[in-house]
């Protein structure tokens, strides 16, 4: 398949609050994984790691999430809520639309949040969790403790998106913001114009704005919750531990994420768990390096098999060229 490949047809499933587009490949007969992506990004992250999960045996699906490309809220009255118990919830509710019981999860950035939020708070419909940059449960309560400066100015655009400059900012050009952002989260990658116009298309969704700007402002206590994730976010708060076969990756070329041996993660999962770093891999790791992320996709499935019936795991730690 081209890197330039465009992941079409597209199928669309409708939950209690979303119409949600997504592409689909690989058998129905096989274990389904979802692969969830991030902010400022789109599917294509995994244009390269979906047909090597379905040669793998997998039934792949790859949603947008909420707020981008043609997936869509039902009613004008939802509030347009970016905060990770609304990206968790979406992910069980996609899983109850397509009459999936159990599927694996994997994602990095607002994705890998989605897949962290849901294997946490609903653990029995999590067969395995692939995560970059380990636990992505947001501690709220902590958002006032600063970082050190050179990782805080990576991090320009929470800030940026606390103002209505910020909002008018990301609203006039969205491409724009995603090219600077990518080329921070990532920068030894050298990606091309068409693959940030391909993902760029899916920033034309209406409610795009409201639900990244939400998403920040939540995360860093300056905006309230939707009233409906209220009871989810006050479990979150407690960062609930990750219990499902789990593997991390660590990029060694995130520009904001430094990478670790996994130790600082280790006690929020109880489960079994395999941590790794990836050479040459930036923030959107599964399109910089697909091979490496199908292959931990590949060994949570094989983590869950080697643990049937145990109940602890020591977690190991392997690098990956």
């Amino acid at each position: 398949m081209s890197e330039h490949h465009t992941l079409a047809p597209l199928r669309r499933v409708s939950t209690d609050v979303l119409e949600v587009a997504y592409y689909e490949t690989g058998s129905a007969a096989n274990d389904t994984v979802l692969l969830l992506h991030g902010f400022p990004y789109d599917i294509h992250s995994y244009v390269a790691v979906a047909p090597l999960l379905a040669d793998s045996g997998f039934r792949v699906v790859i949603p947008y999430l909420r707020g981008h490309g043609p997936t869509r809220f039902l009613s004008d009255s939802t509030p347009r809520s970016g905060q990770q118990a609304a990206l968790g919830t979406d992910v069980v509710a996609f899983m109850d639309a397509l009459g999936v019981e159990r599927a694996y999860l994997a994602g990095y950035d607002w994705g890998g949040r989605a897949a962290n939020v849901a294997a946490a708070l609903w653990p029995e419909r999590v067969l395995g969790l692939v995560s970059v940059n380990s636990y992505l449960i947001q501690d709220i309560g902590a958002a006032a403790k600063p970082l050190a400066p050179e990782l805080e100015a990576g991090f320009w655009y929470f800030y940026y998106f606390l103002t209505e400059r910020g909002r008018a900012g990301l609203a006039n050009d969205p491409q724009g913001v995603a090219r600077v952002i990518w080329e921070r989260n990532s920068p030894a990658w050298r990606f091309g114009e068409r693959d940030l116009e391909r993902a760029a298309k899916a920033f034309a969704n209406p409610d795009y704005t409201d639900v990244v700007i939400h998403s920040y402002r939540h995360r860093l206590g300056f905006a309230p919750g939707a009233e409906a994730y209220t009871e989810l976010e006050a479990r979150l708060a407690k960062q609930p531990a990750i219990t499902v076969p789990t593997v991390t990756l660590d990029g060694l070329a995130d520009g904001n994420f430094p990478a670790t041996d996994g130790s600082p993660t280790a006690h929020h999962f109880t489960g079994p768990r395999l941590h790794r770093t990836v050479a040459g891999a930036g923030h959107d790791l599964p399109q910089e390096r697909p091979a490496a992320f199908a292959a931990a996709v590949r060994d949570v499935r094989e983590l869950r098999r080697e643990n049937a019936g145990r109940e602890r795991f020591v977690g190991r730690r392997q690098d990956t060229p």
